[in-house]
This record gives C-alpha cells, structure tokens and sequence, in this order.
C-alpha cells in the first residue's frame, strides 16, 4: 500500500483510485468515528464517505483536491475568505442536534451540538464538491463556542506553513470569526488548557498556550 498522509495519529494508504485506509497507530475510535460520519453524511454535512470501520482501520472515500492548508500556503491573498469558508462550516456543523451516543465534552445544559474539536484547515478538502472536513477523532457533543474556540487556539499556536507572518495568522483568525455566528470568547481560556492536554504538542506550541493562561489573554 502506498502511504498518502501521515497525521499525528494516523497514517492513510492508497488502497486504489476510489478509496483509502485510516490507520491508527496506537489504536482509535473507528467504530464511534465511522457512525458519526455516517449520520452526518445522512444530514448534507461534507463527509468522506464510510466503507468499512474494523479496529484501528477505517476505510473511507479517496478525496481529490488540496486541503485548505495547501492553498493558503501557495496563494496567502485567499486566507481571509478561506477563514470565513472555515467558519462556515463550524455554523452547519452546529445547527446539528448531537446524538445521544456521542459523548459529551464542554457540555451545555440542555443543547449540545456536534463539535468536531480539530476543525482547522489541514482537515479540510477541497474539492470538486465543494470544502469535506475530515479526522472526526476528536469529536463531541457540547457548546459550539468550544468548537470555535478549539479552533482558534490550534491555528494560533500551530506552525502553520504559509501563516508565519503574523498578518496571515491574523487574517485567518479574522476570516473565521467573520464566517461564523458563534463567539468563542467565553470558551477560549477553556480551550487552551484542553490543548495544552495533548501529548503530540511541540514544545513550541506548548509554550505559545502557556503564556496565553499566564496572560489570561488570547
């Protein structure tokens, strides 16, 4: 099998023109991930498509396109409008009631909507259907300002190809705030300790969110 990507997680293979396999290096939640995309895909949210979920694999429709990280990269002029794109589909992704299977994580009272909890612009494709968001690992039900908020502290401590610049992080943070109806604000400090939880973070990006709590600031 030819390796395509490789995630923090994960690894994909070429299986043949039409479909790949997802490969948990240290063991995932296939089973959970596979049904939530397949009751989104039930709902018109942009999904891969699910064949098979056994273990640690999944194996799920082959994209066509660049992901939104490799465009921004080659054209920076796009990143503000790719931003609102990005905030967009947080919006659809939470007019979607969570069902009652999935667990919760930054719960409400009584409204928990489905978070995807990475959706950053590495983990969406573009292509010739329109923007698919991908690697639903991480997701929960909860407030969809912590989804929001999740994404703004990954693209602000993350070395982003293309986004060094602090104008390009800025546009895009901008872009996304724009895009979408939800303020993260009263999730944010939240979302930084979450993140600050992930054992796959760099050393820089720890210290990014590290002064973020020591600064109460974002």
């Amino acid at each position: 099998m030819e390796l395509i990507a490789r995630g923090r997680d994960a690894d994909v293979y070429a299986l043949d023109e039409s479909r790949v396999l997802r490969r948990y290096r240290h063991g995932g939640p296939t089973g959970l991930e596979s049904r939530l995309m397949t009751h989104l895909a039930a709902y018109g949210y942009p999904v891969p498509q699910v064949y098979e979920a056994t273990g640690t694999d999944m194996v799920l429709e082959r994209l066509t396109g660049p992901t939104m990280l490799d465009v921004m990269a080659r054209r920076p002029w796009q990143v503000g409008s790719l931003g609102r794109v990005l905030g967009g589909l947080h919006d659809r992704l939470h007019m979607l009631p969570a069902p009652e299977w999935l667990p919760k994580r930054f719960s409400t009272a009584d409204d928990d909507r489905v978070l995807h909890l990475d959706l950053h612009p590495g983990n969406v494709m573009l292509t010739q259907r329109g923007p698919v968001v991908i690697d639903w690992c991480n997701a929960s039900a909860g407030d969809p300002a912590a989804d929001v908020a999740m994404t703004m502290v990954t693209i602000g401590s993350a070395d982003v190809p293309g986004l060094a610049a602090r104008l390009g992080r800025s546009l895009l943070l901008r872009g996304i705030r724009h895009g979408s109806r939800t303020d993260p604000t009263g999730r944010l400090q939240e979302a930084v300790r979450a993140k600050l939880a992930d054992p796959n973070l760099m050393p820089a990006e720890a210290a990014w969110l590290r002064s973020r709590v020591a600064e109460a600031a974002f």
